[in-house]
């Protein structure tokens, strides 16, 4: 059954002609991007101790470096139903961003951790966590491998300096499996460096290889602030060589929806 699975993945990817649908280069990283959602602002304190003192640090001990931690710049309010009641209660997001070597060292770190003695330990407050009043909502999850142009994350300079910084992740959705892929190309083929020239800072780019927003690619950039992150980016939409760029005929319609997310990194975030 898995080899059949299998192979209905790649025939869904590989059943036209297309450019090279993913990257074949190995020195590109793989990240992990996981959300907690809908995660009550009270209680963020029980996740932010569960990663920053169990998870992050065996995630470390096993040679992954680079673990970035953000939650929402601006939590939102949402209607939540508690036994017979609706109430306003205000909710935030977690991201943890997990560079990885390959696709299946996501599979290995699952069966590390629970054979990590101090990690179980250290969880041991978080796991045992009320089943009738879990910390977030859903967990979601998607496997990116590094663009070409930009093979590994990059730690933010602010970072570096232990300045305060903001970050924001973009989703690029596209209509067809085809279109995704031509998007990745045109980051390839220049868009990275027009960035780099209006002083967009990258973190990362991936091409999700599994996720449920298919077919789609997920970048992050990094700022001082907002004031700086919107001067750059009136920079880059009148920057020439991306107004060239964007008129070549077969990138048209690449993209059917964007989603930006404005982002901040929690203290023991390591991006």
């Amino acid at each position: 059954m898995k080899h059949l699975f299998a192979a209905v993945s790649l025939l869904c990817v590989f059943a036209y002609p297309m450019p090279a649908a993913y990257s074949q280069n190995t020195a590109n990283q793989y990240f992990q991007l996981i959300e907690y959602q809908g995660i009550e602002a009270t209680r963020l304190g029980e996740l932010d101790s569960y990663l920053e003192k169990a998870l992050i640090p065996s995630l470390n001990k096993m040679g992954i470096k680079d673990v970035g931690a953000l939650s929402l710049e601006t939590p939102v309010a949402n209607k939540v139903t508690k036994g017979n009641k609706t109430i306003d209660v205000v909710q935030t997001s977690m991201f943890l961003i997990i560079p990885l070597t390959g696709p299946a060292q996501a599979a290995t770190v699952l069966d590390a951790l629970g054979k990590d003695e101090s990690f179980m330990s250290a969880g041991k407050t978080y796991f045992e966590t009320d089943i009738k009043n879990p910390v977030y909502n859903r967990m979601r999850s998607e496997l990116s491998v590094a663009f070409d142009c930009f093979p590994k994350i990059a730690v933010p300079k602010q970072k570096l300096a232990n300045k305060e910084r903001l970050f924001e992740m973009r989703v690029y959705e596209s209509p067809t499996e085809r279109m995704g892929v031509l998007k990745v190309e045109m980051f390839n083929n220049g868009e990275v460096p027009i960035f780099l020239a209006c002083g967009i800072q990258p973190v990362f780019f991936g091409q999700v290889i599994v996720g449920d927003r298919m077919p789609n690619l997920t970048y992050m950039t990094v700022y001082d602030d907002a004031a700086q992150r919107d001067e750059c980016w009136k920079k880059f939409q009148i920057h020439p060589d991306w107004l060239e760029l964007k008129a070549v005929e077969k990138y048209a319609g690449a993209v059917s929806k964007i989603q930006k997310i404005n982002l901040l990194p929690r203290p023991y975030s390591q991006l």
